[in-house]
C-alpha cells in the first residue's frame, strides 16, 4: 500500500471511492487491468485479413446484387489487363507481335483465368468460297512474314470490337485482356495470388524486351493495388507513428517515465482493441488497418491532460501524491466528457453505406473507451509506482499565486490580448466562417476508382496511363432481356440493339462498346462473300440464327461468345468502357443509357452493372448516411455537453467551436482538392467527436475557474494557465497521428489524415482565440 502523509490524507478522503482504491493499491491495480488487457488481445489471433471489393458493400446493396445476378447469367468479366507500349512506335512489326503472341499464350495460364483477349487471338472471320473461316488473327509465329503483319494491322484498326479497346487508332499500344473466375465469399487469396503471378510472368518479357513498356491495369490488379497498399500501410505507418509519438512526448513531457507511461496506455489500448474485434469476428481490411493509427493517436490525448495537470501541479510545489490527486479531480470529468463524445463521433460510421467503415467506427470507438479507463485508472497507478519527479519552478509559482506580478506567463499574456481584441476576433472568426461555409459549399461528391490511389502509386500510374494512351479504366454492362427464349436473334431486337450501340458510341464519355449487333454485321459480311455492302444486320431471324450457330460452332474453348448473350439466347449484355468518370458523371450517364432504351424499346427489360459503378452509386449513398450520422453526433454530443456544463448558456457557446473548425477544413479542402470522395463524407463525422475535446477541456476549466468566484477574464486565464499546454501537445500530437496517415499511398487514407489534421489544427484555433473572445463577450462580468 502507497503510504499518504497526514497532509494528502485529507485531500485522498475527499477522492472516489475508485480514486482512493488507486492510491491505496497501486500494484493491484495494475495486476488486474494487465490481466483484463491480456485476456482482450488474446482475441488478436482470429483477425485474419479480406482486401476483395465485397468488403466495401453490404450484401443487399441493390447495385452489388444486380452486378453479381449479371456475372451468374453471362460469364464472369473481372479482368486483369497487360498494357504493352514501345515509345509511341507502331506495335505492327515482327518483334512487338513476338512478344504479345507470347503473354497472350502464358496468360492463359494465369491462376483462374478462363478468357484471354488481344489483337493476336482475336477470332478473325472471313468468307472461303461458301465457307466461313474463325481463326486467330495471328494463329503461328511462323506465319509471321510481312503480308500477315500487313493482315493484322488492317484487321485490328478497322474491327470496332478491338479499336480503343485492344489497340489503340495509330496501334502504338496494345491491351491483352484477361477474364478470371474469382470464387463467391473471401476472395483476398485468389486475388493476391493472381497478382504476383501476373508480376513474376512479365518480368521475364520485360527483361528481354527493354524497349517495350510492359504494364498492369484492370479490376483485380486494382483490388490487389488496395491489398498491397493496406500491407504497407500496416507495416510502415504504425512504426512510424509510434516512434514520432514517443519523442514527441518525450521533448513536450519533459520526463522518461511519464513518456514510458503514456506509450504503455496506448500500446494496451490498442492491442486490447484489436483483440476485442478478433473475439467479435471482425476482419482486417483496408479502412480497419488504420485503427491502430488512430487509436495511438487518440489515446495519448486523454494520458497527456492527465500528466500536464500533474506537471504543472508538481511544478507549482505540490507532492507528486497531491499534484496527482488534484490532476485528477480536475481532469476525470473533461477526460470521461470527450471519450464519450468521440466514441459518439466514430459510433455515427454506422451509419455509414460501407461496412467497413462502420467497423472502423466501432473499433476505434472501443479503442477510445479503453484509453479512457486505462488513463484513468492504469496510468495514475503507474505514475505513483514510478520515481516520476519535476523540478519546482519558481516563476511557476509566483504567476499562479500572483498574476498581477510584473512577470506574467505567456497565458496571461494570451488572455490579455484576447480580453483587449476581441471584438475584432469575434468579427474575423465569423467572417472567416462565412468564407469557409461557402467554399466548403463548393465541394463536390467525386469518387473515382483509380483516385483512391495516390499518384506516386505503381497502379495509379498504370491506370493513368491507360487512359492517356488507350481507354479509360470504368466499365459499365448494360444487360437487355426479351424475356423470352431465341429471342436475341428477331430482326426487332438486332434493331434496337444496334441503335443502343450506336447511341452509346456517339457519348462523349465512351471510349469502346463491344456489341452482339456489330458480331451480327460482320457474320452477315462473312456469309455474303465479305461484301462490304452486306454490313448490315440479317433481315430474318432464321437466317440471323443459322449465321449465330455457325458462328458458336467455329469458336475455340475459352473464346465463345456467352460473355455477350446468355445461355437461352433471351438476352445480350452490351459491355462499354468508359473514360474515368466522377461518381457523379458515371451515376448519370447510366441513368441516361437507360432512359434512352426505355423510351425506344420499352418492349424490352434494361439493366446495368459493373463494379466502377457499385463505387460510383456508394459514394453518394455513404454521403447521405454521413449527413445523418453528423446530425445525430451533433444532437447528441451537444445535450451530453449541456448535461455536463450544467450551464445552457455555456452549452450553446459550445456550439460554435465545435462547428467551425469543420466548416475551415472543408473550405479550405474546396481549396486543395474540391472533390469530396468515399472516405473524406465521414470526416466531418468523425472529427466531430474528437474537436470537441478540446472544447470541453477549455469550459470545464474556465467554469471550474467561474465557481471559484474569479471573473470571465479570470477564469479565461484560468482556463489557459491549466489547459492551454495540454491542447498544444494533444494538437500537435493529434496532428502528427493524422499526417502519418496522409503519407499513405491510398488516397483514401492519405486524404482522410489530412483533412482530419487541418480540422483538428483549426480547432486548437478556434479554442484558444474564439472561444475565449465568446466568454468574455457573453458574460456581464468581463469587464470587472
Amino acid at each position: 500500500m502507497a503510504k499518504i502523509n497526514a497532509s494528502e490524507q485529507t485531500t485522498h478522503n475527499m477522492q472516489p471511492a475508485w480514486v482512493r482504491y488507486i492510491f491505496s493499491y497501486p500494484k493491484t491495480v495494475i495486476a488486474v487491468v494487465i490481466l483484463c488487457i491480456i485476456g482482450m488481445t488474446i482475441g488478436a489471433k482470429n483477425l485474419y485479413f479480406r482486401g476483395d471489393y465485397k468488403v466495401f458493400f453490404e450484401q443487399d446493396n441493390p447495385q452489388r446484387v444486380a452486378y453479381e445476378n449479371m456475372q451468374r447469367i453471362f460469364t464472369k468479366n473481372e479482368t486483369v489487363s497487360i498494357i504493352i507500349y514501345k515509345n509511341g512506335e507502331s506495335l505492327f512489326n515482327k518483334q512487338s507481335l513476338t512478344l504479345i503472341k507470347g503473354l497472350t499464350e502464358d496468360s492463359w495460364q494465369i491462376p483462374l483465368s478462363t478468357r484471354v483477349d488481344s489483337i493476336t487471338n482475336f477470332q478473325h472471320t472471313y468468307a472461303l468460297d461458301d465457307d466461313l473461316i474463325v481463326e486467330d488473327l495471328l494463329l503461328q509465329l511462323d506465319d509471321l512474314d510481312d503480308e500477315r503483319v500487313d493482315t493484322i494491322s488492317r484487321v485490328s484498326v478497322a474491327e470496332p470490337d478491338m479499336l480503343n479497346k485492344l489497340i489503340s487508332p495509330n496501334g502504338d499500344i496494345t491491351m491483352i485482356n484477361v477474364t478470371v473466375q474469382l470464387p463467391d465469399g473471401d476472395q483476398t487469396k485468389e486475388i493476391t495470388e493472381i497478382g504476383k503471378y501476373v508480376r513474376d510472368m512479365i518480368a521475364p518479357y520485360q527483361a528481354e524486351y527493354p524497349e517495350h513498356d510492359i504494364r498492369l491495369s484492370g479490376i483485380v490488379i486494382m483490388t490487389d493495388a488496395m491489398f498491397l497498399a493496406a500491407i504497407k500501410d500496416a507495416a510502415t505507418l504504425f512504426p512510424i507513428m509510434f516512434l514520432i509519438i514517443s519523442v514527441l512526448l518525450a521533448v513536450l513531457m519533459r520526463s522518461v517515465y511519464a513518456t514510458v507511461a503514456t506509450l504503455i496506455i496506448v500500446s494496451v489500448c490498442v492491442s486490447a482493441t484489436l483483440g476485442i474485434g478478433g473475439w467479435l469476428g471482425m476482419f482486417m481490411n483496408i479502412a480497419t488497418a488504420n485503427v491502430p493509427v488512430i487509436i495511438m493517436t487518440l489515446a495519448i490525448a486523454d494520458s497527456v491532460h492527465l500528466v500536464s495537470g500533474f506537471r504543472v501541479n508538481m511544478m507549482r510545489g505540490l507532492n507528486k501524491i497531491e499534484a496527482l490527486q488534484k490532476s485528477i479531480a480536475l481532469n476525470t470529468k473533461p477526460i470521461m466528457i470527450t471519450s464519450v463524445t468521440t466514441a459518439i463521433g466514430f459510433l455515427t460510421l454506422n451509419f455509414a453505406k460501407v461496412p467497413i467503415l462502420s467497423d472502423l467506427g466501432n473499433l476505434v470507438a472501443i479503442g477510445v473507451t479503453l484509453a479512457c479507463i486505462t488513463s484513468l485508472v492504469l496510468l495514475p497507478a503507474m505514475l505513483i509506482i514510478m520515481p516520476v519527479s519535476y523540478q519546482i519552478d519558481q516563476d511557476e509559482i509566483e504567476a499562479y499565486s500572483d498574476s498581477d506580478k510584473a512577470k506574467a506567463s505567456n497565458w496571461e499574456k494570451l488572455s490579455d490580448w484576447v480580453f483587449k481584441w476581441y471584438r475584432v476576433l469575434l468579427i474575423a472568426c465569423f467572417a472567416l466562417m462565412g468564407i469557409s461555409a461557402y467554399l466548403a459549399s463548393q465541394n463536390q461528391l467525386n469518387d473515382i476508382a483509380i483516385e483512391y490511389f495516390n499518384k506516386g502509386n505503381d497502379f495509379r500510374q498504370d491506370a493513368d496511363f491507360q487512359q492517356d494512351k488507350l481507354s479509360g479504366l470504368s466499365t459499365i454492362d448494360f444487360a437487355i432481356y426479351t424475356d423470352e427464349e431465341n429471342a436475341i436473334t428477331t430482326p426487332e431486337f438486332l434493331q434496337s440493339i444496334e441503335a443502343f450501340t450506336l447511341w452509346l458510341e456517339e457519348q462523349e464519355e465512351v471510349d469502346h462498346v463491344l456489341s452482339f449487333s456489330n458480331t451480327m454485321k460482320r457474320l452477315n459480311m462473312n456469309l455474303n462473300a465479305d461484301d462490304k455492302s452486306f454490313y448490315r444486320l440479317p433481315e430474318r431471324a432464321d437466317v440471323a440464327a443459322q449465321y449465330l450457330l455457325l458462328y458458336e460452332m467455329s469458336l475455340p474453348y475459352g473464346l465463345d461468345i456467352n460473355n455477350q448473350i446468355d445461355i437461352n439466347k433471351s438476352a445480350v449484355r452490351v459491355m462499354v468502357t468508359l473514360k474515368n468518370l466522377g461518381s457523379e458523371d458515371f451515376t448519370g450517364f447510366e441513368q441516361r443509357a437507360k432512359n434512352w432504351m426505355n423510351e425506344r424499346a420499352p418492349e424490352y427489360r434494361i439493366d446495368a452493372a459493373s463494379l466502377p459503378l457499385i463505387f460510383a452509386h456508394i459514394g453518394k449513398a455513404n454521403m447521405q448516411g454521413m449527413m445523418t450520422g453528423a446530425v445525430i453526433a451533433l444532437v447528441l454530443i451537444s445535450a451530453l455537453l449541456f448535461v455536463a456544463l450544467k450551464d445552457i448558456k455555456l452549452g450553446f457557446i459550445s456550439l460554435v467551436p465545435n462547428l467551425m473548425p469543420a466548416l475551415i477544413g472543408f473550405g479550405m479542402w474546396a481549396l486543395i482538392s474540391g472533390k469530396i470522395s468515399m472516405a473524406l463524407s465521414v470526416v466531418m463525422t468523425m472529427t466531430l467527436g474528437i474537436i470537441v475535446d478540446d472544447t470541453v477541456h477549455f469550459l470545464s476549466k474556465y467554469k471550474a475557474g467561474m465557481d471559484q468566484g474569479l471573473s470571465a477574464r479570470k477564469s479565461v486565464q484560468f482556463a489557459y494557465e491549466n489547459v492551454g499546454k495540454a491542447l498544444l501537445i494533444t494538437t500537435v500530437v493529434l496532428c502528427a497521428g493524422f499526417t502519418v496517415l496522409a503519407l499513405s499511398d491510398f488516397a483514401i487514407n492519405s486524404d482522410m489524415g489530412t483533412l482530419t489534421a487541418i480540422i483538428i489544427a483549426a480547432a486548437l484555433i478556434v479554442d484558444l482565440l474564439l472561444l475565449p473572445a465568446l466568454l468574455v463577450s457573453t458574460n456581464k462580468e468581463k469587464n470587472a
